[in-house]
């Protein structure tokens, strides 16, 4: 597959895309079966929703595996789909670099104990020599706001920010005045099986907790353009694979 150029406009002017239908339904289904699995043995390496909040609780409870590139041939054949792979050079320009320190993971917001994910942009946890970082998230299901549907807010990416307009974690702050006038010009689009959000490193994007009674697993991971090196000694310089 390739983009059209209204496409990649659209990508470098709002900082995300969507591609409908892009996966097939055998795929979602196989590869929701075989997280459920892992899920439900607990198999780790896992982020508990205690852990995200930083709570010490004694409990936990799922958000997302990690490290799925190892986990399963299925998982890591999905994240080197040959299909996507065109997308991806005419998105980042270059040829791309999947990422397996910074997401690599199957997310998952449980019914009614999921947490709020907080506005904030991917980079503020990468070290990279620049910004050219992008995710690829797949809906294994259905996905809308009662149930923790991406939310993004268009050309954040392209703005600079001051450090106090994020919190400690690097969230960014909705209590700012500043920060909820660009809030305001938040989007989202409801998502079937099988679509696909594109997104940049710096989009500002968020997801309320699911208030369904079914939980929400998607599959997202991240690549950089081969240029774009990765800064020595810090979480982003680890395992890579050059697609």
């Amino acid at each position: 597959m390739e983009l059209t150029p209204a496409q990649i406009d659209d990508f470098n002017t709002n900082g995300f895309l969507l591609l409908r239908g892009f996966a097939s339904t055998d795929t979602c289904d196989e590869i929701r079966e075989l997280a459920a699995k892992h899920l439900e043995e607990n198999i780790e390496p896992i982020e508990s929703e205690e852990e995200y909040l930083q709570q010490q609780n004694g409990s936990k409870t799922t958000r997302r595996l990690r490290q799925v590139y190892d986990r399963e041939p299925r998982f890591a054949a999905w994240m080197k789909n040959p299909e996507m792979r065109p997308v991806l050079e005419q998105l980042l320009g270059e040829q791309p670099v999947l990422l397996l320190a910074h997401h690599n993971s199957i997310m998952t917001k449980l019914p009614h104990i999921s947490s709020v994910t907080s506005w904030h942009q991917d980079i503020r946890y990468w070290h990279f020599e620049n910004d050219n970082l992008m995710s690829v998230w797949l809906s294994l299901g259905d996905e809308y706001l009662g149930n923790g549907l991406l939310e993004f807010i268009p050309g954040t990416h392209k703005l600079s920010f001051k450090p106090e307009q994020f919190d400690k974690n690097s969230g960014f702050r909705d209590d700012l005045p500043e920060n909820q006038e660009i809030i305001k010009g938040r989007v989202h689009f409801d998502l079937k099986k099988g679509d696909v959000v594109l997104f940049h490193a710096k989009t500002l994007h968020y997801a309320n907790k699911n208030n369904s009674d079914a939980p929400k697993i998607s599959f997202v991971y991240s690549l950089r353009g081969i240029s774009n090196k990765p800064l020595v000694a810090t979480r982003s310089d680890d395992r890579e694979i050059l697609l």
